[in-house]
Order: structure tokens, then sequence, then C-alpha cells
């Protein structure tokens, strides 16, 4: 009698190209006919600074003792036409995040971390809040195309003034605020209908070029008295002619932020297929600098993805002057942290991958306008841990510098 041979079974192997992530966004969108929106930065594996290594000191290179000997880590910006050039004590910003993105506790957080440890933090759109401007020593100002809440008095309050052409997770868009979060307090801001969607401008209304950019950053300029540093933020597409096209527009400093930089809504195709890797845009841009005889003469922020000291050494060493964080921040505040497991698994989703930022439901009180979920952020406490934060960052780079 033959014995009947069991044969083994081949281990289910999902398709590179239709993974799990890609047949469950077919089914979303088979279901509902509309393209995801989220907030964040880009999720599919980029090059990003892991991909570099420094060379140790050794004989060619002599160490420096790093409690004997200093490693100075200020940065000076805007000392090309400003008056009053921003002094910070480390190298390493707040990137431009709203209120109407981020509740009013987290933006005073920031404000208070940023402070503590001697660097600066930045509006976003939707204007300038008390809360902001009352707990930072230093304010940049985001001049966006929506000019929501946009005053020349707060322009005048501010320490210097971002004029944002396009920003790394979405160049070439415009910002989104879903009607969830048009709270009373953003609507008055932005003089808006209370609940319903903002969608901004893609582009600047009064200017369409770099010749036009040059008239308003000389506007700009003579309503802040010739005295605020004027920044120019582009998103990292075609870096070599933009940043050259920003020197010769006039800017003070240019922001450069790579596709890894996050948002708090925009279409995921747009997150994840436009734009450049952080790590790819930073050499172009420092060549257009080298090339018009600017580096260091017109200083470059580098931002999108910035995670840790490694990183904030990688870029300076290939160019930049500073670096700004935003994801990274948030996370210090508080954001995706694994204290609210319970609350991100009743959204459908776990700690460290929430993005539904849009949405206003943050468990953590950071991404919303609910007055209730928002007191959950001590502002105090959330700034004290981003103090912290920045603190370990200056220090890695510190001991990779010396």
């Amino acid at each position: 009698m033959n014995e009947q041979v069991k044969i083994p079974r081949t281990t289910p192997r999902f398709s590179a190209t239709f993974d799990p992530h890609t047949l469950s966004e077919i089914r979303r969108a088979a279901a509902t006919g509309i393209y995801d929106i989220r907030g964040g930065g880009s999720k599919r594996h980029l090059p990003h600074f892991d991909d570099l290594l420094f060379l140790g000191a050794s004989m060619s290179r002599y160490p420096l003792e790093g409690y004997r000997e200093k490693c100075g880590t200020s940065v000076t910006l805007g000392t090309r036409f400003a008056k009053k050039p921003i002094e910070l004590k480390i190298p390493i910003t707040i990137a431009g995040m709203s209120f109407g993105s981020l509740s009013a506790q987290a933006k005073e957080a920031l404000g208070r971390g940023a402070s503590l440890v001697g660097t600066s933090t930045t509006t976003g759109d939707g204007g300038m809040t008390q809360e902001e401007r009352g707990h930072s020593n230093i304010l940049v100002y985001q001049y966006l195309p929506s000019r929501y809440g946009m005053n020349p008095d707060d322009l005048r309050k501010a320490d210097a003034i971002e004029v944002v052409v396009g920003q790394g997770a979405k160049p070439g868009g415009g910002g989104m605020l879903l009607g969830q979060k048009i709270s009373p307090r953003v609507a008055q801001m932005r003089t808006l209908p209370e609940g319903i969607d903002q969608r901004s401008s893609c582009r600047h209304p009064d200017w369409t070029g770099p010749d036009d950019l040059e008239i308003k950053i000389e506007e700009l300029r003579e309503i802040t008295d010739w005295e605020k540093p004027i920044y120019v933020k582009v998103g990292a597409s075609r870096p070599y002619y933009d940043i050259a096209l920003a020197v010769k527009a006039g800017a003070d400093v240019i922001v450069l932020d790579g596709m890894q930089g996050g948002t708090a809504a925009t279409q995921e195709v747009f997150i994840e297929h436009v734009g450049i890797p952080t790590l790819a845009a930073i050499r172009p841009a420092v060549q257009a600098l080298q090339d018009l005889g600017m580096h260091r003469k017109v200083q470059l922020i580098v931002s999108g993805g910035i995670r840790n000291g490694a990183d904030v050494a990688k870029a300076l060493a290939l160019g930049a002057d500073a670096v700004s964080i935003g994801t990274a921040a948030l996370v210090a505040l508080g954001d995706n942290d694994p204290h609210w497991e319970s609350d991100y698994e009743m959204l459908g989703t776990v700690a460290g991958a929430y993005d539904d930022w849009h949405e206003g439901r943050d468990p953590a009180g950071i991404t919303t306008q609910d007055p209730d979920l928002a007191k959950r952020l001590d502002p105090i406490g959330a700034g004290r841990r981003l103090a912290n934060f920045l603190s370990v960052l200056t220090l890695e780079t510190q001991t990779i510098a010396r």
C-alpha cells in the first residue's frame, strides 16, 4: 500500500509591488472614490543621512578633548543685509508649524523649549499667537501664499521673516486645514467660516517669479526698517536653480526642505512621490551658493527628516549653516507616545504610526483644536522635554565635531 506523501505548503509571499499597504489603499480608494489625506512626511525608504559615515580622528586628524577643549555651536543668521541678524546658541531651529495645525498648548511648548536652549521657533500658516510670541525669545514669522493672519504689526514683532515658496512634503502644493480643526479662534485669526475646509493657494497672489520676489523682499524690508533677516523657504525640487534665484532675489537666509519634511495634511501621493530627498538636495544647493560666491554669506538651513545629532553634523559637514526640525520636535513634545496606545487603537492605528493629523483627534493634544484633548499637553513639561532633546542633539553634534 503506497503511503501518501504530504507536500509542505509554500509560505505565502506578498508582492513587492502590491504589498499589504498598497492592497489596502486600493480597497480604500475603491470604496470611497477619494484620495487619501494625511499628515507627517514620506514613509517610504529614501536615501538619507544614515547612508553617510564620518571618518574619525586618528593620526592625520587630531581629536579634541570634550572635557577640556571647547566646541562652539553658535550660529548667526541674516548677516547679508539685516541690521539685526539672529544669534542662535545652537545650529538647530524649530520649523514652521501653524496654530490651527497644532494646538495653542503645543505652540507654547515649542516656544518654551526653543527659548530654554537659545534657538528660534517659527509661526507657520495662520498668523502669530500670543502664546507663541510670549514664550519664544526668537520668533520667525512665516509669510505664506494664504496671507492668513498676516499684518504689518506682527511682521514688526517678529525677529525674522520667512517667505515660504514651498515645503518639502509638497513642493508646488498649497496647505490644507480641514473643517474639523477650524475652531472659533482659528476662524477669527484666518477670517474664515468655522468648520469649513481651508485650502491655501499653491503660489503667492502678488508675484509670479523671482523678479517679483525681489520686489516683495524689498517691500518686507521697508515695512520692518531693514532690521529683520529675510528667509526664503523652498521645497527640494530643483535646488541648484531655486537657491540661485533666491540669492538673486535678495534672501539673507535660505531654508531648503527635503521630501522627508512633514506637513499637517496633504495628499498621500504628493508626500511620497514629489520632490527629492534631503540628502540629495544639500550638495546642489551648496554648489549654487559657492558658484555665486555667497556660501556662508547667505546662510543655508536644511530641514526634512532630521532626527539626531549625527544628522545635524552631516548636514553641517555637507555645507549647511544650521538645520530645522519639525516632526522630531513634535515627538519630543509627546506626539505618538505609547502612553496613549489605547487611544490610538480606538482610532484604528498604533502609537508611532498615527498620521491622521487633519482629523483633529490627536490623543496627545498636539495636532488638535479639541479643547479637552489639547488640555492633555502640559506646555511647561513638554517644553522641557523639547529642550532636553535639543540639548542632546547639540551634544551629539559636538561629539562628532571633536
